[in-house]
């Protein structure tokens, strides 16, 4: 079973997904950026892979890649450096996480196959059409077993929503606001009705809340409607402000979300 599979299965609740974009602030610590996560109980990782006009993400993202981008990671680098990832005894899904066009230019299946050496589970191609996906990319991505996770928004019809969940497999990636990423300090009345809208929809597939997620308020919100949240912009913050040093930020992290309840 796949990973991702495997760890809605058995710990469908109060998950934490951390993302960080490769090669940022440093070049080299993609692997250990990894390693740390896991040991401090993180449940999933994305990936970043840099690119140079990454539309859905906010300016600390923005900056990220673009910082990244400059210090020499490309993609071929990005696998080269996860090519001994599994064999250091990382064990949580890792899945990879970019724009489509980097992805096309290594080639989709070359992509997948060079994912399935790494031991990557998943990716998260936020400007993957869903028709695209259905017949140009699920086919391969299947073949190879990784999960292409979709993302929803509030603006995402229920149809398209229901679409989604029996076209995919993993989870759904659960985007908070129509807005760009970015750390937010709580959640409104219009953003929890929507969580509660697509709570109700019983869909097939767990969901997972990304985009604002930054502290203890947002993080248990996301826990409370969905298995748990994936955060981004507030590590990849903590991760520049501590020079690369992935245990201090990651303890930091642990600081800003932890309650008795949750993450632990």
């Amino acid at each position: 079973m796949n990973r991702i599979n495997q760890l809605f299965a058995s710990n469908p609740r109060n998950l934490l997904s951390v993302y960080f974009c490769a090669g940022c602030p440093t070049l080299d610590g993609t692997a250990d950026v990894i390693r740390t996560l896991e040991k401090h109980g993180v449940n999933m990782i994305e990936i970043g892979i840099p690119f140079s006009d990454p539309m859905a993400d906010g300016v600390v993202i923005q900056e990220a890649a673009t910082r990244a981008l400059q210090n020499g990671m490309s993609l071929s680098l990005l696998f080269e450096q996860l090519h001994n990832i599994r064999r250091d005894g990382v064990q949580i899904p890792l899945l990879l996480m970019g724009y489509l066009n980097p992805i096309m230019q290594f080639g989709f299946e070359r992509f997948c196959e060079a994912c399935v050496q790494c031991g990557i589970d998943g990716v998260i191609i936020p400007d993957l059409p869903f028709r695209d996906y259905i017949n140009d990319y699920k086919p391969l991505a299947d073949r190879y077993d990784l999960r292409v996770i979709m993302l929803i928004t509030p603006e995402t019809s229920e149809e398209r929503v229901h679409e989604i969940d029996n076209h995919t497999d993993g989870f759904i990636y659960m985007v908070s606001s129509a807005a760009t990423t970015g750390a937010q300090q709580s959640f409104g009345e219009q953003k929890l009705a929507y969580f509660e809208r697509i709570e109700a929809l019983e869909l097939r597939n767990p969901r997972m809340i990304g985009f604002g997620i930054s502290n203890r308020e947002t993080f248990e919100a996301a826990c409370a409607h969905a298995s748990g949240a994936i955060i981004g912009s507030k590590f990849v913050s903590l991760l520049n402000a501590a020079n690369g040093n992935a245990e201090k930020a990651t303890e930091q992290l642990k600081t800003s979300i932890t309650t008795n309840n949750y993450y632990q």
